[in-house]
């Protein structure tokens, strides 16, 4: 999760360098450290140092990190032909590189070429299982095409193997609430082991039990819980604590 701090941090670089005081690898550096896409100043920064021959040769080797770089930012842009030059100077440099191929799997996924894009997606876990952005792209092609089903089947063998991926448990369980499945409250309950600090999940947890008549019980607990983390938010637990009453009424 990113702070407040390096929020700032960043908006004050992503200025800097519109505003053309310079910064853009360190803004472009700072992006990929917080795991932020930004995609369309990623990619608008990351072309205008690839662009240039003298400020690309002298990143020295971080110069593939920012062709990889631009390569997704450019596919979040719908900028498919930029995708396709960067991929290629990567295949072109690392050749029998899974990374790189991980890369033109999902250029296929952004062109809508759903079959290859699973067989590539495929291929690639047969050598390496435990590649957690494949597993989460297989879950956003489903997706994409609408096929829930197959998108919940996906992410619950995601999460066999990466348990403590809390936006995966927070992802389906989002799906089977749009679904009213009660499989969502296993779900909440497993972030709520995990963080139980978190009163969000408290919250969640005891607005999914309210969807199902057979566990009030739940719902009580949950806000009684959430309550004693976060007394000082009155207003979400009463909100919550009122939909128990009409519920119970």
């Amino acid at each position: 999760m990113v702070t407040k701090t390096e929020e700032s941090q960043l908006n004050k670089l992503e200025n800097q360098v519109d505003n053309g005081g310079g910064g853009a690898w360190e803004y472009l550096c700072l992006a990929r450290k917080l795991k932020v896409r930004r995609s369309d100043k990623v990619l608008k920064y990351g072309l205008s140092i690839l662009n240039d021959s003298r400020k690309r040769s002298s990143l020295g080797p971080d110069e593939w990190t920012l062709y990889e770089q631009v390569a997704v930012a450019a596919m979040d842009c719908h900028a498919l032909d930029v995708a396709k030059d960067c991929i290629s100077a990567l295949q072109k440099k690392f050749p029998e590189s899974k990374r790189v191929g991980r890369l033109e799997a999902m250029l296929l996924e952004a062109k809508g070429s759903w079959e290859d894009a699973e067989a590539a997606y495929s291929s690639l876990l047969e050598d390496n299982p435990f590649d957690q952005v494949i597993h989460k792209r297989r879950v956003a092609i489903a997706k994409a095409q609408g096929n829930i089903s197959a998108a919940i089947e996906w992410l619950n063998k995601y999460l066999e193997i990466f348990m403590a991926d809390h936006d995966a448990w927070r992802e389906l369980a989002e799906i089977y609430v749009s679904l009213q499945i009660k499989q969502a409250a296993f779900c909440y309950e497993e972030l709520i082991l995990s963080q139980p600090t978190v009163p969000l999940y408290h919250l969640a947890y005891a607005d999914v039990s309210l969807l199902f008549p057979y566990l009030p019980s739940l719902a009580s607990a949950a806000l009684e819980k959430e309550y004693k983390l976060h007394a000082s938010d009155k207003l979400s637990v009463l909100t919550s604590t009122l939909k128990c009453l009409r519920v119970s009424s």
